[in-house]
């Protein structure tokens, strides 16, 4: 059975509110209360306090950190077992390079749903919302947000101004006041730090925590001493305050994690999977709806699947397929220079034909009322929707039913794909041609690919109605 972590993101756009000492410790203390749980952390801050307290040993790579991580390295590369039984991600300092692979905001969601990873995950962020914070923000399952102060306290609404713009539930979000020094006191109804913080946060909408983290010599001294290590509160700060707030919010965490039947990553990697069974199905859809012949010369393609070079379709998408090759390259040289096979110059114009300046580009076919005779519009266009050539073709004949030996294979392919009822040519319907790989035609059907299609699609029809 798949596992997937429950994740915790301790977030705060103020520096200096106990974030890392709030999130290395907490790691501590829910490894310390239940064994069997696996517990990871790790950084996107570069002051590395995450790998001074469980680093046990000198690392051999130096690569294996959360830069390697967000790279797409597997987790289990960039694991390392660390002190006290919590599993750690080295951090680093070219963590700049990474944001433009996490411009999308589930990106870190969709890693941690693959990162085979359990149990409960932390993260560390930095002291502002970059696209890291903000994924990492996204991921959560339960986001706590240090306040020790007013300035601390006005940055969050930013954090939940990002989830309200995401449309995103901020019932993740928990603020927890920190350093709460119990020596100020008030006089009115608001009577220390915590009760104000407490006060303002709840008129604000905000979710805060009973418990709160008070302000302690002994554990700011855990960071600071002439060893240069970092201790944990958990086996050098037994006999404060801290300790036992430290092991309220480790029993918060534990229950809410006993309570969460399925995690945001395992809620996302089912999302994506019924995702891609739907894309699946739409791909399936595509398959079935399409000509099982070449319009032009009219050979089924079971007989003959190679040479598939291009897909039509029409706007209506009543008529899809693909066109052998060559019979494209033949008809666009009767549509753009009146040339058959017994033209004297026909060779020349098929080398220009089938050059990428012709042969790549998305033709467009669009039939128009021209008093005694149709009118062809025809046009080229770029893979991203630019128009960049434009011809009208008479077309003498076509109306009748007629063919002329030089148009004829024009003639056949719009005749198969835009006749309507009793052979009338559909009105308003165009008809649009794509190259594709001819040695996987059907790519082109795949999702992403279709999306470009229908994006080049709204560009053709956007470009017909500037001429109307």
């Amino acid at each position: 059975m798949r596992s997937y972590p429950y994740t915790i993101t301790i977030s705060s756009e103020k520096g200096g509110v106990g974030k890392t000492t709030l999130a290395s410790n907490l790691a501590i203390y829910l490894k310390a209360m239940r064994d069997d749980l696996p517990v990871t952390i790790f950084s996107f801050d570069n002051h590395f306090t995450i790998d001074k307290m469980f680093e046990l040993a000198k690392r051999k790579d130096d690569k294996a950190d959360v830069h390697a991580l967000l790279l797409g390295a597997a987790a289990r590369e960039v694991v390392h077992t660390g002190q006290y039984g919590v599993d750690y991600i080295p951090s680093s300092t070219e963590l700049a390079d990474i944001h433009e692979r996490f411009k999308g905001p589930m990106t870190l969601t969709k890693m941690l749903a693959e990162s085979g990873l359990s149990g409960i995950v932390i993260i560390d962020t930095r002291p502002d919302l970059n696209i890291l914070t903000q994924n990492a923000l996204y991921a959560a399952d339960r986001v706590l947000i240090p306040v020790k102060d007013m300035p601390s306290l006005e940055n969050c609404r930013n954090i939940f101004a990002l989830f309200d713009q995401r449309g995103i539930d901020k019932k993740s979000l928990s603020l927890i006041p920190c350093l709460i020094d119990s020596r100020i006191k008030f006089d009115g109804i608001f009577k220390d730090q915590k009760t104000l913080l407490r006060a303002f946060a709840v008129n604000r909408g905000y979710k805060c925590l009973d418990t709160f983290i008070s302000k302690s010599p002994k554990v700011e001294s855990l960071n600071t001493n002439p060893d240069g290590k970092i201790y944990p509160i958990l086996t050098h700060a037994r006999g404060t305050e801290v300790h036992g707030q430290f092991m309220e919010i480790a029993r918060d965490i534990l229950r809410n994690h006993d309570a969460t039947e399925e995690s945001r990553a395992c809620l996302y990697h089912t999302w994506l999977i019924e995702k891609e069974a739907r894309k699946k199905e739409s791909y399936l859809s595509r398959l079935e709806g399409l000509v099982d012949r070449c319009l032009i010369c009219g050979s089924f393609f079971d007989a003959s699947p190679d040479g598939r070079n291009f897909y039509f379709e029409t706007s209506d998408r009543a008529s899809r397929g693909f066109l052998h090759g060559d019979c494209v390259i033949e008809m666009l040289c009767s549509t753009l220079y009146g040339m058959s096979r017994d033209s004297q110059a026909y060779g020349t114009a098929r080398m220009v034909v089938s050059s990428d300046k012709a042969g790549k580009r998305v033709s467009l076919f669009a039939l128009r009322p021209g008093g005694a005779q149709s009118i062809l519009d025809y046009r080229q266009f770029s893979s991203e929707g630019e128009e960049l050539f434009q011809k009208d073709v008479e077309m003498p004949g076509f109306d009748s039913g007629e063919f002329d030996g030089v148009l004829d294979k024009l003639y056949l392919m719009l005749n198969e794909a835009l006749a309507g009822y009793e052979g009338k040519m559909r009105e308003g319907v165009w008809l649009s041609v794509y190259p594709v790989d001819s040695s996987h035609p059907e790519a082109i059907l795949h999702e992403d690919n279709y999306r470009a299609v229908r994006k080049i699609q709204q560009c053709i029809a956007d470009a017909l109605s500037d001429k109307l």
